[in-house]
This record gives structure tokens, sequence and C-alpha cells, in this order.
């Protein structure tokens, strides 16, 4: 299971692409056997093929585990150099299970 996987990210900023394609951001406090996440300080990413990136603040959010696709540990430093206002991209489609 993914939730066993995931221990190692609590406290940290990480990246999750959920099944319909959303991408949150946020540092993780808490998980279940289910997967279902605690992001502190989460932020969604609004992905654009016209616009910049534009981003959706939060705050304290439950995700619900069966919607998670993925998650890793953000690189800071990494994600800190980009300019996420220039970056234009078609946002992810949803995953067909």
């Amino acid at each position: 299971k993914m939730a066993s996987c995931i221990v190692e990210f609590v406290d940290k900023r990480v990246s999750v692409i959920m099944v319909d394609g959303r991408n949150f951001i946020g540092v993780l406090k808490g998980f279940d056997q289910m997967t279902n996440l605690v992001l502190n300080e989460c932020v969604e990413r609004l992905f654009s093929q016209e616009e910049g990136v534009k981003s959706r603040e939060w705050g304290l959010y439950l995700v619900r585990g069966d919607n998670v696709a993925t998650i890793g540990e953000l690189d800071e430093d990494l994600d800190a150099g980009i300019d996420w206002t220039k970056v234009i991209a078609a946002p992810l489609k949803p995953m067909v299970i």
C-alpha cells in the first residue's frame, strides 16, 4: 500500500497529483491506512495553456486517499527557482482507471 511508503514524507513539503489531474503542494502533517492525507500550507497549482500557472491557497486541507495518484517530496530549492507565472502548460488529464 502507498500509505506505508509515505511515512518518510511527514513534516516535509510534498507534491500530490490527484487522479483527476489536480496538483496540490503542502506540508504533509499526517495520513492514515486509506492514504487520506492532511496537508498544511496547501496550495493548488492551476495550469493553463492561455496564461501562467495560478495558485489557489487552501491552508489546512484534507485529501481523500482514493483520489491520490502519486505523492512525492518537493525539491523546494528547485521549485523556488521556477517562475510559475511564466509556465504555460495544459492541465493534466484525468487518469483512466
